[in-house]
């Protein structure tokens, strides 16, 4: 009996092992399907007047990731292997301008368009991959940490477009956790960028807010 019950439980364990890595499983770069070649995307992007920034991306791009706001918005996050973050930043210069642009920091940039933050930086998975993170305002406004956001652009500008207390509010906001510090390849990190976060479940999962340095 003993053992019978000892077989029974270890089949439990299994069952429950395999769900519980179904739900979990990460969104990785590796899924990247053949993507066309250079030229042809390039020549879409040059001939595409009267398409908005965020259209040329989806329509052209592999949907790696969405990230769905706690407080409400969403983020999609696209991948490609044919274009380095400085490419990218031409490329989207050339097929529509942007509002405003940060210098590029650690790698990656900011780029502000009407309704949307798109961020461009290397994968951490796959250095020859470069992730574009599209986020509409609302996303941003109410999830993002402004330490990270500051890491772009200035607190006045950031104020200018989300009210003139933003900053402020939102760093008393981090202070208890909740603020999205950009996206990762291998998690969706929740504080100033510096790299703590739960596993990603891809394409359904909030985030969960607060990381260590979160507000700070």
């Amino acid at each position: 009996m003993k053992y019978w019950l000892a077989g029974l439980c270890l089949v439990f364990v299994v069952i429950l092992a395999g769900c519980g890595n179904s739900d979990e499983q990460t969104a990785s770069v590796s899924e990247i399907p053949d993507e066309p070649d250079k030229e042809t995307v390039t020549s879409k992007f040059e001939n595409s007047a009267g398409e908005s920034i965020e259209t040329l991306i989806d329509n052209n791009f592999y949907l790696l990731d969405v990230v769905s706001g706690e407080r409400r918005g969403s983020a999609n996050v696209y991948a490609t292997r044919l274009y380095t973050v400085d490419e990218l930043e031409e490329l989207f210069k050339q097929a529509e301008g942007p509002d405003e642009i940060s210098d590029k920091k650690n790698g990656q940039l900011m780029m502000i368009y009407d309704d949307v933050f798109i961020t461009l930086k290397p994968s951490d998975e796959d250095s020859d991959v470069t992730l574009m993170e599209v986020a509409d305002r609302t996303f941003v406004r109410n999830n993002y940490s402004p330490n990270y956001l500051n890491t772009f652009f200035t607190f006045a500008l950031l104020n200018s477009l989300f009210g003139s207390n933003w900053s402020q509010n939102r760093m008393d906001t981090c202070q208890n956790g909740g603020c999205y510090g950009g996206y990762t390849s291998t998690y969706r990190s929740n504080d100033d960028g510096g790299g703590s976060g739960g596993s990603t479940r891809r394409g359904t999962s909030n985030y969960r807010g607060g990381g260590p340095d979160a507000g700070k």
